[in-house]
């Protein structure tokens, strides 16, 4: 879902990603958590999940711990985990895309719009990861959780 309520076909790579360490964030070493179990805070299938955090053990942001009791677990301190990092390691890809077809090179628009958009998009961009690098899983954590002290009984 979009924040307007909207459907849409979007990546949710990152969102899926945040949730999973944050979801990590909050579990002790101790205490590693199976995909199984991440699935369902995130309602979704542990294939997915997988998939997810085999993104972020390349990143280096996660780990896994094999046998009995074992599970994933946070490869590093949730305080030095940007979202830039997470965005970075899922590869969500570009934010905003170009015409799916070529413009009419004919038309004066058509034949500089492009070039003109990417400035534009990648000033955007720019701005987007510059805001995602000063946030960090521990804030997602804290924000979640006074989310829930905030939560009318």
């Amino acid at each position: 879902m979009s924040l307007g309520g909207r459907a849409t076909t979007r990546d949710t790579r990152l969102a899926v990603a945040v949730h999973i360490l944050t979801l990590l964030a909050q579990q002790s070493e101790a205490d590693p958590l199976t995909s199984e179990r991440i699935a369902g805070s995130v309602n979704t299938n542990p294939v997915f999940i997988r998939r997810i955090l085999g993104l972020l053990s390349r990143a280096g942001l996660v780990a896994s711990q094999p046998g009995v009791g074992g599970g994933w677990r946070l490869r590093r301190d949730a305080a030095s985990i940007s979202l830039l990092d997470v965005y970075e390691a899922v590869g969500a890809g570009p934010l905003l895309a170009l015409h799916h077809r070529m413009p009419n090179p004919d038309c004066l628009i058509g034949r500089n719009i492009q070039r003109t958009l990417l400035n534009y998009f990648g000033e955007a961009e720019a701005a987007f990861k510059d805001v995602l690098a000063r946030q960090t899983i521990a804030q997602v954590l804290e924000t979640a959780q006074e989310g829930e002290l905030s939560s009318p009984a």
